[in-house]
């Protein structure tokens, strides 16, 4: 009997081919279209590349047409508004950067799609993501590098279960974008040429602090004070929903020098400003570690980590502190450590883990 499979079809050329694929490999495919977000302004989706929009579900009928395989559309939209939405909006307000599409991968595109596809009798879903996954020789499943760098994705699936990771395929991780188009273009898909989304897929407009404004209402907080790192006042900013940590661009103040957010302080309402040399740090602290590669450090360890999606990463010694947090002591220190998002860790191709950066 066939292995069964429902391939997340976001509309886009990678998902796509990725069922195309699988259905090649002798998988009995189902393709499914998750409906995770509806507003009133479709035409602002739509401009971002219909990730979301009522032109990806058409875009994925017509691929599962062609394709000759079975399609629906499921509703999501609960969960995401919960893991992703609410979670987007409270960071924000903590005075982090958050990481919607981790946040997106773990609970709705892997936790929610898998439950419900288990459900229906499928062995796997899979998606259209640049990356791999191997089960180790100590039994564990690990992502691993896609074999093109320029379009890796690994760093935003470090959080992935290893529950999750047995019932999941990536096909699309072994091969680069161009030769992705091109199988499409050969097999005649409609969405060969289609540009991929860009931005998150809730903002649209790339205007984050409205989006939070609307969303929070009267818990957003007002106008503050841009200070010093020892509380010299400068100035007043818009409110903290509107920087993220090395801003320069935006602040609109007359120093006379370049100079960036360098911490936000939301218990006080302000915004530390302070010169380029302030952001870069030789430690590293992250917590909600997810183990992946093994099952736990107990030793220090040597890695490659990431501090942020298009971070080359840099070597250095991962510790895990008494709370069970990690701290990552960089041989080279990195620039503007973000609260909020995730410090992913390598060894070799392979994901061993990662975290939420908290200092």
């Amino acid at each position: 009997m066939k292995k069964k499979v429902v391939v997340g079809m976001s509309g886009g050329v990678d998902s796509s081919v990725a069922a195309m694929l699988l259905k090649e490999q002798g998988y009995d495919v189902i393709g499914v279209t998750m409906q995770i977000w509806q507003d009133e302004e479709e035409a602002a989706k739509e401009a971002n590349g219909g990730c979301c929009g009522l032109s990806a579900v058409d875009d994925a009928r017509r691929v599962a047409e062609r394709l000759e395989i079975p399609y629906y559309v499921m509703n999501f939209k609960k969960e995401f508004k919960c893991h992703v939405m609410d979670y987007f909006v409270d960071e924000y307000l903590r005075g982090h950067t958050p990481n919607p599409c981790i946040a997106c991968n773990r609970y709705v595109k892997w936790e929610s799609l898998l439950q419900r596809s288990l459900e229906i009798g499928a062995d796997y879903i899979a998606t259209g993501h640049y990356a791999r996954i191997d089960r180790l020789p100590n039994g564990r499943f690990a992502i691993r590098n896609s074999v093109t760098a320029a379009k890796d994705q690994t760093y935003a699936l470090y959080n992935l279960t290893q529950d999750q990771l047995s019932h999941t395929l990536m096909p699309v991780g072994e091969y680069t974008k161009d030769e992705i188009r091109a199988l499409a273009e050969e097999a005649g898909l409609p969405v060969a040429h289609k540009p991929d989304s860009q931005e998150i897929c809730f903002v649209p407009d790339n205007d984050y602090a409205s989006f939070i404004d609307r969303e929070a209402g009267e818990k957003v907080p007002g106008p503050g004070n841009f200070v010093t790192e020892d509380g010299r006042i400068l100035g007043h900013h818009k409110g903290i929903t509107h920087y993220t940590l090395g801003q320069r661009r935006g602040l609109d103040l007359p120093m006379g020098e370049r100079v960036f957010v360098t911490a936000i302080r939301p218990e006080t309402n302000e915004v530390v400003i302070g010169s380029n040399q302030e952001l870069f740090t030789d430690k590293v602290l992250c917590e909600n570690v997810n183990y992946m590669a093994v099952e736990n450090i107990t030793e220090p360890v040597r890695v490659l980590a990431k501090i942020r999606y298009n971070h080359k990463g840099e070597h250095g010694t991962l510790t895990k502190q008494p709370d069970g947090r990690v701290l990552c002591t960089f041989d080279v220190p990195v620039r503007a450590a973000t609260p909020g998002q995730a410090m992913v860790f390598y060894q070799g191709e392979h994901v061993l883990g990662g975290g939420t950066i908290v200092l």
